[in-house]
């Protein structure tokens, strides 16, 4: 045999290994992916025969319990319903609540407790505006106004099989920045007039500063004439306010004339004599009932004759 045939046989032997060596790596990727189609469908199975699933969460309702001059309390209800066989817990709750890509609001409630199995609860986050800290971040944001917001709630939550799961939630609506109304004494009419006792009526006029409605249920103040006290006043009529409006409201009052000195002299004598009324007004509006102050200091009231006497703008008496 010629020796140039020798190449040929090493060639050959050659290939042979590299066959075999493909052979054997071929089978060890092929051996790996059945163990991990194996496990895979054994999960699966699991899955199936346990029933584990992923539990879902949605905002149902955004309720404001209390709402005043310096803060709004909010409680977002969210509704989770668990499809496992075990309770699974709710490990964090991470909330933010913005205005127009501004945030107002942002905290952590954490351990927030624990889902039962196969069942659905209704989870209350409990949030609070401090309209203060609102005014003072962003001027442009005036008291009376309507504000849009944005509440974005992440649930954090620890299910077997699929590990810690994050279930993001928003919702959309708004809410008001309120202002006290503007309070002032139109006119004080007498009904029945004595020394020793006098009925009166206060005619108020009422401003709302607010871009919303407001409800009126009650009102409850007290009254000074000069530096004496009248004594309270409160009246449950009910009128609406409208939304930047003007509405009037009567409030009767009694008091005896003679403990209050010159006061009631000087409106006799057509003499101005200064009044302050300091109180409360409950009243209804479409984000919930709120008990606003209401304050009037500096007034002044004088006794006319003749109503249409009121040549320097001040409030008149009867």
């Amino acid at each position: 045999m010629a020796s140039s045939d020798t190449p040929e046989i090493v060639e050959r032997d050659v290939k042979d290994k590299d066959h075999q060596e493909e052979g054997k790596d071929d089978g060890k990727g092929g051996f790996m992916e059945k163990v991990k189609d194996f496990i895979h469908d054994i999960g699966e199975k699991i899955e199936e025969v346990i029933g584990f699933g992923k539990p879902t969460a949605d905002v149902t309702e955004i309720h404001i319990p209390k709402i005043n001059l310096e803060r709004a309390d909010l409680v977002v209800d969210v509704l989770v319903k668990n499809p496992n066989p075990i309770p699974i817990p709710l490990i964090d709750i991470d909330y933010l609540i913005e205005s127009d890509g501004r945030k107002l609001v942002s905290g952590l409630i954490p351990d927030a407790g624990t889902i039962h199995a196969h069942g659905s609860e209704t989870v209350k986050i409990p949030i609070t505006l401090i309209y203060d800290d609102i005014k003072n971040t962003y001027n442009d944001i005036k008291p009376g106004s309507i504000i849009p917001y944005r509440i974005k709630v992440d649930l954090i939550v620890d299910v077997p099989v699929f590990g810690r799961l994050t279930l993001p939630l928003e919702k959309t609506g708004e809410i008001p920045i309120p202002y006290k109304p503007d309070i002032d004494v139109e006119n004080i009419r007498f009904e029945r007039f004595s020394f020793e006792e006098t009925v009166a009526l206060l005619h108020l006029k009422l401003e709302n500063m607010n871009d919303f409605d407001l409800g009126l249920n009650a009102l409850d103040c007290e009254v000074w004439l000069g530096d004496v006290s009248v004594g309270g006043a409160e009246v449950a009529e009910s009128t609406n306010i409208g939304k930047n409006g003007i509405s009037y409201v009567d409030i009767p009052i009694t008091f005896r004339p003679k403990d209050f000195g010159s006061a009631v002299w000087d409106m006799i004598r057509g003499k101005g004599t200064g009044y302050t009324m300091k109180g409360n007004i409950n009243v209804d509006t479409p984000f919930g009932a709120m008990n606003l102050p209401i304050i009037k200091e500096g007034g002044t009231t004088r006794l006319k004759k003749n109503k249409g006497e009121n040549d320097d703008g001040d409030d008149e008496v009867y």
